[in-house]
């Protein structure tokens, strides 16, 4: 007998979140209604949902030989950005990090679920969504570019506002960055590679609406 299938809005939607670092992204799923599970290479002591620590790439391709991928409705992958990072390049290093980015890409094609991947403006994404904290009132010029299964869309934000007080990455070392980007519970260190949740608390919910709309269509 095939399982019925119950609607997102008659549930809590469930998200993957591959790379989650200290959870500055997962907390913007979370608080958009989602229940967050998160994935990481390393240890992240102060991640404040369900974690596990594997290796993304091969976790996901688990999920998706034993059909486990279907307990989650959504996959979000912030793969690493030192690759393609304009500071790795002036660096001279971006050789010693490899590509994850295309070959996660095609794992999450792989997932026949929507899907969502971040990373800096300089990857080569689809941008169908670009961010910055300005945009959502935050103190923080912090620039994300966002490609997802669905092309994007959706309400429209105010552009960027790059005010002389707001704070920009090379604020790392201080607490008050952390803080502007509502990234309260993480450790200086674990902030410098953190993103604002305002980021995926709004695509979030652009999800969820184009989601509705499509149930609703069918």
């Amino acid at each position: 007998m095939n399982a019925t299938v119950i609607p997102l809005d008659r549930r809590t939607p469930r998200v993957l979140d591959l790379c989650c670092g200290a959870g500055g992204l997962s907390m913007g799923y979370h608080l958009a209604g989602f229940d967050v599970t998160g994935v990481d290479l390393n240890p992240q002591p102060n991640y404040p949902f369900t974690f596990h620590q594997a290796d993304a790439l091969t976790l996901l391709a688990d999920l998706i030989t034993t059909g486990r991928i279907h307990t989650f409705d959504l996959v979000h992958a912030s793969w690493p950005c030192q690759h393609f990072a304009r500071v790795t390049a002036w660096r001279g290093t971006r050789e010693n990090h490899p590509d994850l980015l295309t070959p996660g890409r095609d794992l999450l094609n792989a997932t026949g679920l929507p899907w969502v991947i971040e990373n800096v403006p300089e990857a080569p994404l689809r941008p169908d969504y670009l961010l910055c904290g300005s945009q959502f009132g935050l103190n923080v010029r912090r620039h994300r570019s966002f490609e997802t299964s669905w092309h994007g869309g959706g309400d429209l934000l105010p552009p960027c506002w790059h005010h002389p007080r707001l704070l920009a990455f090379e604020h790392k070392g201080e607490r008050a960055y952390a803080d502007a980007m509502g990234c309260t519970w993480m450790t200086n260190l674990e902030a410098r590679q953190a993103v604002p949740p305002a980021y995926t608390h709004w695509i979030a919910t652009q999800y969820l609406t184009h989601h509705t709309r499509t149930e609703t269509a069918a």
